[in-house]
């Protein structure tokens, strides 16, 4: 059946994989691409799909009313997997309002155009909104703890960006049981992969030991964060949104538990083959302070998503790594040849 799909920041690095990923399994499918082009969002991360009759883009932002409203009504949205957020803990800490403005007013404006749109329509109980949140909302682990955060682990947001995140789920569980409406989140470990942003780590760390500048580690190098590859997560979202019962959450994990500087080193091994040189790229690495807000670990327990919807990750971390690796040193030898 053809369905009509809003994706919401789709020009980002997960929303823009998961869009060639919909392209490719759903032919059949509207995919209606909504992004404000920030810094974050790059118009060049969806260009194979912009030639495809069944791809829309539109410039603009999640919390401007009318322009929501006349998106529903022109392209007869049946769903909203709603990605588009203020993602970076740094720019967080630095500038509150821009997090509260996209991540909690804009998936309000969103969540009150869905409700009405298909309420009028007597869809309310089968459109469906699919909220993509983070592990963050969760808080901190202990690093000498083997303790995951499951799907009842109460919220426990650290820094502004989490806060935000945390506020979205809410208003999203919210209008489920206030109103009726479809709604699922989902929440992941970090994602890894092509298209990601510069200011994240893994192409932070390739992007500076490319260029043979210090490779910045926070504090000591050892928070651990679990690691998913990004098309592994695409396939969980479209189980999830196409297959999770209203109301659920589910969590995401790659089952690939790293420390940064243990990430950084493998990185480091993998361009010393790609791009040899007189010296390691280990030597770049560099210690900064820490930053504020800065949770020690993040891992998810994902056995809802296995034992119910029967995903599981298919690439391997070392075979992601090396490919995402390969990745942006190609985009880097373009830029740079």
């Amino acid at each position: 059946m053809s369905k009509s799909l809003l994706v919401t920041g789709g020009a980002g690095f997960i929303a823009s994989n998961f869009i060639h990923y919909m392209m490719k399994r759903y032919p059949e499918y509207q995919i209606i691409n909504i992004d404000q082009l920030t810094y974050a969002g790059k118009g060049a991360n969806v260009q194979q799909a912009a030639a495809l009759e069944n791809y829309h883009f539109i410039k603009g932002d999640i919390a401007d009313e009318a322009l929501i409203q006349h998106i529903f009504s022109e392209y007869d949205i049946d769903g909203v997997i709603h990605f588009a957020a203020e993602s970076h803990v740094d720019r967080s800490i630095e500038d509150v309002k821009a997090f509260i403005e996209s991540n909690v007013l804009g998936t309000s404006v969103l969540l009150q155009t869905a409700r009405d749109s298909w309420d009028k329509k007597g869809e309310l109980a089968t459109g469906r909104f699919h909220q993509i949140s983070t592990d963050e909302v969760y808080g901190a682990l202990g690093l000498e703890s083997d303790e995951k955060f499951n799907e009842e682990t109460p919220y426990d947001p650290r820094n502004p960006y989490s806060a935000s995140k945390a506020g979205a789920d809410m208003l999203v569980k919210s209008f489920g049981r206030t109103y009726g409406m479809n709604v699922v989140t989902s929440s992941s470990s970090n994602n890894y992969g092509p298209r990601q942003h510069q200011e994240k780590l893994i192409p932070t760390v390739i992007s500076n030991a490319l260029q043979g500048n210090p490779i910045p580690l926070y504090g000591d190098g050892k928070n651990v964060r679990d690691w998913l590859y990004v098309e592994d997560h695409c396939r969980a979202i479209d189980l999830i949104f196409h297959q999770g019962q209203t109301l659920e959450k589910y969590n995401i994990g790659g089952g690939n538990e790293k420390s940064n500087i243990e990430l950084a080193m493998m990185i480091c091994d993998i361009l010393d083959h790609l791009k040899p040189g007189q010296h390691s790229h280990k030597e770049l690495i560099t210690f900064i302070g820490d930053r504020k807000g800065h949770d020690r670990r993040y891992a998810v327990d994902d056995s809802k998503i296995r034992d119910t919807l029967g995903w599981k990750p298919l690439t391997s971390f070392k075979t992601g790594l090396n490919q995402t690796v390969e990745w942006y040193v190609d985009q880097w030898e373009k830029v740079t040849s």
